[in-house]
């Protein structure tokens, strides 16, 4: 059928002059756009809304909805794929049953250890599954020029990748320093994304340094934590995405920010979630619910997740329940708390009463590729974690409880035969990144404080954003068993204690994801932190922690394959003081 046919239909079906191919009878349409509950059918054709009202169902397939609300399928608008552990195909299973119906993702993270390679195996992987996965182009890979990566893209290597039909524009912009100063290489890539969106990641970034990013085209931010942080950007006509994963937990300090004069420029989002959480918790019916629970109206939640997502990244066609619009519907038996019963998706029902109905197509790509799971890690013993007395004070990484920024502290450390060694009486751990993409034998060493572990080590290849392994621990001999049962993985997470592996979580896919099912992952997540605790970690989330701190445009300390980094001079600076 022609698209001129298909249109002529749609509209004789919006008339009432042809049958529709289903019709949800009896429900309570929560109207994004007037902020109501109206009582009206919703008639599907060729997988879009013909027309919103009272239509006839005698020769389609009635979705009988009575008591229910029908509303827009649900939408993330900055998630990290890589971050749930699982393959797309896995995800969407996953999240289909909490009304997902569309993500965008910022593929960022296997970009850094695949470059072009990775992002084309996430595009290829996210097709015919029954959520649509929009990309955002990696902006920074690598993120800063402090860290070695996998690969290196520039303004020339994305460029032909804006031509694919599930492309945005360019993803979160974390060098900010190199926006502000005016960098050629990032102002090459502003530039060459100018006709599309452009996302922002600005931490706590104010003043004229503020207004100078938002001046060169970067128009949204999911970096705030605080209300005057999100005012200052809302004021300036950034797009707020109010994050809430699983270790950056932003939606109680900014959600009294919102009201129904500016709320269209707000989306909830999740950034890194992880398998756990999503099994155990939800996707973005959680946030709603949470939302609500926070003061919002159910229809002024929804709209975070529904129009206003789709409406800042330029999806015409989607985030509402109206004519002409996507058919990606849902039924919910209750809005507070969120409760999904049936999902619509482009017309067809993909889940009902808790199960899940198989798609049309399934999920097929053309192969994987070569550098799946690399591990070029120079050959080395466990004497490169010594770290020399100088009799001077050290730096310390401070981790601050549910955020991914940290402080900065300087103490006298602990000393035994000349070595600096971790000192668990003041929670002073040995922390250490190993690089494994290029086979350079870097390892940059330093001491992070709050991790309160009283033996063994931690090792995880999910390291932001260059994803080299870091590790953190006490004795040098567990710091190096925990690094090798990564690399004998070929990618993952391990805790090990005495030499010995008490838990592990294998990643082969490019030590990022896993091909297993969500509750495969989560089972091996949970003992991985059980093991974690086990060992003494205070955090609720030790290994998400870890993943994080080797990521340096996040304030305030860092340490890369190549040493510290003091995020606030943009430059590499020595553990000692």
């Amino acid at each position: 059928m022609s698209k001129m046919e298909r249109l002529k239909n749609l509209i004789r079906v919006a008339r009432g002059v042809k049958a529709p191919d289903m019709v949800l009878k009896g429900g309570l349409v929560v109207n994004v756009f007037s902020g109501e509950l109206v009582k009206a059918d919703v008639a599907v054709y060729d997988g879009m809304i013909a027309g919103v009202g009272d239509y006839d169902g005698a020769h389609a397939h009635v979705v009988d909805a009575g008591g229910c609300y029908i509303s827009p399928g649900f939408i993330d608008g900055h998630m990290h794929l890589e971050s749930t552990m699982l393959a797309p195909k896995e995800l969407a299973k996953a999240v289909i049953q909490h009304g997902t119906t569309a993500i965008v993702a910022d593929p960022h993270e296997i970009a850094n250890v695949m470059g072009i390679d990775g992002i084309r195996f996430m595009m290829d992987a996210s097709r015919d599954i029954p959520v649509d996965i929009w990309f955002m182009l990696p902006s920074c890979v690598p993120a800063t020029g402090l860290e070695t990566s996998g690969a290196v893209l520039n303004a020339r290597d994305l460029r032909p990748l804006l031509r694919h039909r599930r492309v945005l524009g360019l993803a979160e912009m974390m060098n900010y320093p190199g926006v502000i100063n005016g960098d050629d290489g990032v102002l090459e890539k502003l530039l060459a994304f100018r006709n599309v969106v452009r996302d922002g990641h600005a931490p706590l970034l104010s003043g004229r340094d503020l207004n100078a990013c938002i001046a060169a085209g970067i128009r949204s931010d999911h970096e705030c934590s605080n209300m005057e942080e999100a005012r200052e950007k809302l004021r300036l006509g950034m797009h707020i995405m109010i994050r809430e994963g699983t270790l950056a937990k932003n939606l109680n300090a900014l959600l009294l920010l919102v009201n129904k004069d500016n709320i269209g420029h707000f989306s909830l989002v999740t950034d890194d979630l992880h398998p756990h959480d999503l099994l155990e918790k939800g996707h973005l019916d959680y946030l709603v619910n949470r939302a609500v629970e926070g003061g919002l109206d159910p229809v002024s939640a929804i709209r975070m997740v529904t129009c206003n997502t789709a409406g800042y990244f330029g999806l015409r066609d989607a985030g509402a329940v109206a004519p002409g619009y996507r058919a990606d519907l849902l039924v919910l038996s209750s809005l507070a708390p969120v409760h999904v019963r049936i999902v619509v998706k482009k017309g067809a029902i993909v889940f009902e009463d808790g199960k899940t109905e198989p798609p049309a197509r399934s999920a097929s790509f053309s192969g994987r590729p070569k550098r799946m799971g690399a591990m070029h890690i120079k050959p080395f013993h466990s004497d490169v974690f010594q770290v020399v007395d100088t009799r001077a004070s050290i730096r310390v990484m401070d981790v601050v409880p549910d955020q991914i920024a940290t402080g900065q502290i300087t103490v006298t450390p602990k000393v035994k035969d000349g070595l600096i060694v971790p000192d668990t009486g003041r929670d002073i751990l040995k922390i250490a990144v190993v690089e494994r993409h290029r086979g350079t034998g870097n390892i940059g060493i330093g001491f992070v404080r709050g991790f309160g572990l009283k033996k063994g080590a931690l090792a995880s290849s999910v390291a932001h954003d260059s994803h080299n392994i870091i590790v953190v621990g006490i004795r040098d001999d567990d710091l190096f068993a925990a690094v090798k049962e990564v690399e004998r993985m070929n990618g993952g997470m391990a805790a090990v204690c005495d030499g010995k592996a008490l838990a592990a979580l294998p990643l082969p896919i490019a030590g990022l994801m896993s091909h297993a099912p969500l509750a495969e992952v989560s089972e091996s997540w949970k003992a991985l932190r059980q093991a974690a605790h086990a060992l003494g970690a205070a955090l609720p989330e030790p290994f998400m922690a870890l993943s994080f701190l080797a990521l340096p445009v996040i304030p305030e300390l860092r340490l890369t394959d190549r040493g510290l980094v003091d995020v606030s001079l943009f430059d590499h600076v020595s553990v000692y003081r």
